[in-house]
């Protein structure tokens, strides 16, 4: 049996481009103790999360696929895992589970599963939400260990699965790179936004999830009242163009600014007083907590992640899902009330500071690797890639 002095761990994510999940991705190899672990990172399609971890020279490789329990996946996951000599698979999501799972028993690796939010939510079609429920409870039964990003995800996997279970760990932002004293670019001037003007951020995916379709109705509402206000929207997605559209038809598209994504997060929050999360459901939102750790007054729906991190009026805003009303209302009150802006956004750094690094979460996330193969060493398993 081969004895490796470090643990070689695969962590395998969906996509190539930057998203929660992503970013966790690279805050997590980024951060292991690399005289315990070697991470070799695996993506089911290219994109600037590649480019970042060739700079990071951590090893890498894209199989590309477009879906989810893909059978042309199996062979050629299983000749990397021979390949990199692999000692356990870190699965984050639902598409790297699926693709994972035979492969990583048939080359006796062990799985771990991180959920950043279940594949199934209430918006769904009946069948199709209750196909994800069985897959979810298929692929949390097989990993050897399950990995819940929020205990709102751990609470909503006991609810669907039997016997379900999963250790809770937030997820954890380098609090350097996402430090508001940090000398940066004034983007506000690159973009010609008037230094006058509130500025109110959107960046994330533009998606169903995150409901860009409310905050463009929204933010129209607070231009009745105000004019010393933009809205920046950075990101991509399948809904970018109605979202653009919407900004047009309702007359408002000369106070929103939209850009495709960034890699240069902490200076795009850098430009942003309000940062805005309307999403229809969530894990453990990176992008809100990177907001927060940039010591911006946030404004968030009422689902679970969001709600866990952020408390109403104590560290930021919380509002109902799909009110324009109630989030235009929140941004209007932010863009007025400056002492109580400012006495959020200090909150928001204080929470983020206290809770979510990621020198916590790596820790933790090392300790179920160890507990893993503390329990290997203990039953003597000799399987090809064990330790």
């Amino acid at each position: 049996m081969a004895t490796f002095r470090k643990i070689r761990v695969l962590q395998a994510i969906r996509q190539g481009q930057i998203g929660g999940g992503e970013s966790h991705v690279l805050s997590l190899v980024s951060a292991l103790d690399k005289e315990r672990f070697e991470p070799v990172v695996l993506s089911f399609t290219d994109g600037p999360m590649i480019d970042r971890l060739n700079e990071m020279e951590i090893p890498n490789h894209v199989i590309s696929s477009a879906k989810p329990f893909d059978p042309a996946c199996i062979s050629k996951v299983s000749a990397l895992l021979k390949q990199e000599r692999i000692n356990m698979v870190h699965a984050h999501g639902t598409r790297a589970a699926s693709n994972l799972f035979l492969p990583a028993r048939l080359n006796g690796c062990p799985m771990i599963y991180t959920i950043h939010g279940w594949s199934f939510h209430q918006d769904q079609p009946f069948f199709k939400k209750h196909l994800r429920i069985l897959s979810e409870r298929m692929l949390t039964g097989l990993a050897k260990k399950n990995i819940s990003v929020s205990a709102s995800n751990r609470e909503t996997g006991v609810k669907h699965f039997p016997g379900f279970r999963s250790a809770v760990i937030n997820n954890g932002i380098n609090l350097d790179h996402f430090n508001p004293h940090r000398k940066m670019k004034d983007l506000r001037e690159e973009l010609g936004i008037p230094a006058s003007h509130t500025v109110a951020g959107y960046i994330a995916r533009i998606t169903l999830q995150k409901d860009p379709l409310t905050l463009i109705r929204a933010f129209s509402k607070v231009l009745q009242h105000t004019s010393n206000i933009t809205l920046l929207v950075v990101g991509d997605g399948d809904m970018k163009q109605e979202t653009v559209d919407l900004a047009g038809s309702l007359g408002i598209a000369q106070h929103v600014r939209f850009l495709p994504f960034r890699t240069d997060v902490p200076e795009m929050l850098k430009a942003v007083d309000i940062f805005c999360l309307p999403s229809l459901w969530e894990g453990m939102p990176i992008g809100l907590l990177e907001a927060m750790a940039m010591a911006k007054a946030v404004i968030v729906t009422a689902v679970d992640g969001s709600r866990e991190i952020v408390q109403h009026m104590q560290n930021g805003l919380v509002v109902p899902v799909k009110d324009p009303e109630a989030l235009a209302a929140a941004i209007t009150q932010l863009h007025r009330d400056v002492p109580l802006r400012g006495r959020l956004q200090a909150a928001a750094a204080a929470t983020v500071s206290r809770e979510y690094s990621v020198e916590k979460m790596a820790r933790q996330v090392e300790g179920i690797y160890e507990g893993i193969i503390q329990t290997q060493q203990r039953f003597n398993i000799h399987e090809p890639n064990h330790i």
